[in-house]
């Protein structure tokens, strides 16, 4: 499974990649605006921060078609790689997910509410698709719709993947793991909170105790 860190704040990047393998990073207009940054700074503080083979996404702001594209091809041209544009899944949006399929843009279809939807970005060339898992759950099951849409794709053939956003907890993250999601991008504190348990502190914390107990130093060797 492919991880992405939600964010721009490129000292959490930088701490969680050293600490979990993530395969990118992914933005969008909200993120970015957080930063307190322009948009064009925090973008090349996380290029530099990458590896080439890594991802990064940005989001287009334009609403309108031309809008859309003019923004894609300038996106697109930030990295010599691996630069993937988001795309919200309108009517303006779908076309221009077509257009870029036709020019060779790597692309993301987001503000995804439903596995419909989804299924019709992924049949218009899209590289990724990206659900909003927790918003979806306001609506429906937003799990069992992700599930759905894994079945779909694997069914059509469809080689599209699914990097599922919007989480609030681990919980949400572990169902669609378990389910076989290719993909999820997740804030900060829901990553920390899939690595972390007060128990593992706990049992490290004995053995730290009876090492010292026994052998009256605190590491292995003398």
């Amino acid at each position: 499974m492919e991880l992405y860190i939600d964010s721009s704040d490129v000292k959490e990047i930088k701490n969680l990649m050293e600490l979990v393998t993530v395969s990118g990073v992914t933005t969008n207009p909200t993120i970015l605006t957080r930063s307190g940054k322009e948009p064009e700074e925090v973008l090349k503080e996380i290029i530099d921060l990458l590896d080439e083979d890594m991802k990064l996404f940005a989001q287009v702001i334009a609403t309108d078609y031309d809008g859309i594209m003019e923004e894609a091809r300038k996106i697109v041209q930030l990295r010599p790689k691996n630069m993937y544009v988001k795309i919200p899944v309108t009517h303006e949006g779908l076309k221009a997910i077509k257009q870029c399929k036709k020019e060779g843009i790597p692309t993301l279809a987001t503000a995804i509410y439903s596995s419909n939807q989804a299924m019709m970005a992924a049949m218009n060339g899209a590289d990724y698709l990206a659900p909003y898992v927790n918003r979806m759950c306001n609506y429906g099951d937003g799990i069992q719709d992700v599930k759905d849409l894994i079945e779909m794709l694997r069914v059509s053939g469809l080689p599209t993947k699914i990097v599922a956003a919007s989480f609030k907890n681990a919980l949400q993250a572990h169902e669609l793991m378990k389910a076989g999601i290719q993909a999820e991008t997740l804030p900060v504190d829901v990553i920390y909170s899939l690595m972390d348990h007060p128990a593992t502190t706990i049992a490290v914390g004995e053995f730290t105790v009876n090492w010292q107990r026994a052998y009256h130093r605190n590491g292995f060797f003398k």
